[in-house]
């Protein structure tokens, strides 16, 4: 089993993996909300960071132990470790952040103290409409920064154009950075449409679509790599030869990273 993908870690394991899986128990997890903009999902306790949650999203908690909370998290079922104290009692969301970021202010202001700064997909629950703001539960948000949770976007080349010149961050989720395939995630997403997490999963998305002319919203593959086309001779990705999310030529971007040692394209999948 993908470790990333099983609710299990010896010590417990989710109950619809009873009979399935050793563990010492086997639980059915609890509902949490993630209540900080935004939360690493480690590999083990105080192992590495396999991706990232933001402010509102969903996770199953299936143990508490020495401040970590082992964890499944409602987008993609990714599992592992985040800090116990970034997680809070579920709350159904109302909105999404629309815009590359927002900040959430102390006071009915946008001269008042802000207390946050969150990124585009936070899951926010609204209060009030008020004239130019969001009354939240944890503070004021712009009305022109969310979107209504059930109005998905349309297209998921113009939310990966939102993070442009986002700095590059190995297992990133947010504005603040993000990798490769953590930009695809959240293009698809917000267009409803389902994602794993790692480029590696992302593979199987669509059809294949290898000797078909290239179009807009086409996912190219390397080994350890995921680019997005915004038309036949561009893409955008989050890479480490920019250290950013970038456009390239589409046809110079190959021959790059197969010269630096990336391989050639491995896959070409059609959404």
């Amino acid at each position: 089993m993908d470790r990333r993908l099983t609710p299990a870690n010896g010590r417990v394991a989710a109950l619809e993996l009873a009979g399935k899986i050793t563990a010492e128990r086997y639980v059915p997890g609890e509902g949490a909300r993630v209540t900080r903009p935004v939360l690493d999902l480690l590999a083990a306790p105080d192992g590495a960071r396999d991706r990232q949650l933001l402010m509102g999203e969903g996770v199953d908690l299936f143990e508490r132990r020495d401040g970590r909370a082992f964890i499944r998290a409602a987008r993609d079922g990714y599992c592992g470790y985040v800090d116990e104290a970034g997680l809070g009692a579920p709350r159904a969301a109302t909105h999404i952040v629309a815009t590359p970021a927002t900040h959430l202010y102390a006071e009915e202001s946008i001269k008042s103290r802000d207390l946050a700064h969150l990124s585009f997909g936070s899951r926010i629950t609204v209060l009030h409409e008020l004239k130019t703001l969001f009354e939240t539960p944890e503070g004021f948000i712009p009305k022109k920064h969310l979107r209504e949770i059930d109005r998905p976007f349309s297209d998921p080349v113009t939310v990966t154009q939102m993070f442009f010149g986002t700095p590059y961050l190995w297992g990133g989720n947010s504005r603040l950075g993000i990798d490769c395939s953590g930009l695809v995630q959240a293009a698809l997403l917000a267009c409803g449409v389902a994602s794993p997490g790692d480029s590696d999963l992302q593979q199987g998305l669509g059809r294949d679509a290898e000797g078909e002319p290239p179009q807009r919203g086409d996912l190219w593959f390397w080994k350890g790599h995921v680019a997005m086309l915004v038309d036949p001779d561009t893409i955008i990705h989050a890479n480490g030869h920019a250290m950013a999310v970038t456009y390239e030529d589409a046809k110079k971007a190959v021959l790059r990273i197969e010269a630096q040692g990336g391989g050639p394209v491995t896959h070409r999948r059609r959404l």
